[in-house]
């Protein structure tokens, strides 16, 4: 159901942009305004873009979690019941010279198709962020400090994987040695659709959205909760290709 209507939505989906086309189709990853890692805002609420996705018409997205655009409290957390602000929201978007357009919300869909499965519910927090013609041609989809993505993970993460990512929360004050993320995973479980995170440092308020990259430099999900348990300080991760 999910993603079938990803796929209606934008055509063919090159998922995660790392064989979308030749490498002029982008911004020079040295100089490029807009980029894996920059700051959203969304009705007031900063988040951390995750992806660049393109899609079979050549029009460029960011991605985001599709709980930024929440109505809610920061505890409405199951993306089949919690409110979202509806497609068509404007999204402020770090190095844009426009801001972006929200025209998927995985949040939204679930709702449209009543979606009952409590892991899809919980983790699948998906956005997609159309940019306008002239940021999109200021875009670079590499992935700072790391590089890659490399290709899409699928099969998940065994226990103590290598995991990175990175951070941009304005709660970092741009201390930029703070922004890469190292650490491990704990493992995938909810049916799939969850990689339980420990890095160094922690995702943090503003982080929501980033990319998590696996030990071989896949994209693998999009930092989605603050989890308690097992291990307190540990970050949810909702699997990207699901």
């Amino acid at each position: 159901m999910i993603r079938s209507a990803l796929a209606a939505l934008v055509g063919v989906l090159t998922a995660v942009v790392l064989a979308a086309g030749p490498a002029e189709a982008f911004a020079p990853s040295a100089t490029a305004a807009i980029h894996p890692g920059v700051q959203t805002v969304t009705d007031g609420g900063q988040c951390t873009s995750n992806f660049i996705y393109k899609g079979g018409d050549g029009t460029v997205y960011l991605g985001q979690a599709a709980h930024c655009a929440s109505r809610g409290a920061q505890t409405d957390t199951n993306g089949c019941t919690s409110p979202s602000l509806p497609l068509g929201t404007k999204v402020e978007i770090e190095g844009a010279t426009k801001p972006g357009t929200v025209v998927y919300s995985s949040w939204l869909q679930m709702q449209k198709g009543k979606e009952t499965d409590p892991n899809a519910c919980a983790f699948n927090d998906l956005a997609l962020v159309k940019l306008s013609g002239d940021d999109a041609r200021q875009t670079n989809p590499s992935i700072p400090f790391f590089g890659g993505p490399t290709g899409l993970n699928t099969e998940g993460t065994k226990p103590l994987e290598g995991v990175s990512s990175y951070g941009n929360s304005s709660l970092r004050q741009g201390i930029d040695l703070l922004k890469p993320k190292f650490g491990t995973s704990l493992g995938t479980g909810s049916g799939g659709w969850n990689h339980t995170v420990l890095t160094v440092s922690p995702g943090i308020p503003g982080d929501s959205g980033s990319a998590f990259l696996d030990s071989q430099g896949r994209a693998l999900g999009v930092l989605s909760t603050l989890a308690l348990l097992p291990l307190p300080g540990t970050n949810g991760v909702g699997d990207l290709s699901r």
